[in-house]
């Protein structure tokens, strides 16, 4: 089982840390920490922060469909770390609060050459579900973007 100790960083001047690989600066700001990345499936562990939070006192749904998203992401790209992954679709259910420090677990369930479908759970510390996302993804040729440009999309063969 090939696990990840990724560095957190907190503070917005620090460089963002790279994901198995890839620079994902949102990743970053949020905190999440790569714990599992191989084989289809991957683990993403994530303790909220006040500014993470809703009006409730809740992780916001945002920070929760972001973790469900990069965890289907990081599974697929684990059986083919030389693509990227963009996301065509994705679907969530919210099943209760997410509080406290949080593990979402990404699972590939089927690919083909260009796509993957996966799926997503979120679990609180009792391990209690509070979160479910199905996705689609697609893979992506990376290519170094042109001299001079600055846009990392320019990297990535969208079509």
């Amino acid at each position: 089982m090939q696990k990840y100790e990724e560095q957190d960083h907190r503070q917005h001047d620090e460089p963002a840390p790279r994901f198995s690989g890839v620079n994902i600066p949102f990743v970053g700001l949020l905190g999440f920490q790569l714990r599992l990345f191989e084989g289809g499936r991957s683990q993403i562990d994530f303790d909220p922060r006040p500014e993470h939070m809703n009006s409730f006192g809740v992780v916001h749904g945002g920070a929760v469909m972001t973790l469900l998203d990069v965890s289907m992401g990081q599974a697929a790209r684990s059986v083919q770390q030389d693509m990227s992954v963009l996301t065509i679709e994705m679907k969530t259910s919210f099943v209760r609060t997410s509080q406290g420090p949080l593990s979402c677990h990404g699972q590939l369930l089927h690919r083909t050459a260009t796509m993957a479908f996966l799926e997503a759970k979120l679990y609180d510390a009792q391990q209690r579900l509070c979160a479910h996302a199905t996705g689609t993804f697609k893979y992506a040729k990376r290519r170094p973007p042109p001299p001079g440009s600055d846009n990392p999309l320019d990297g990535i063969a969208t079509d």
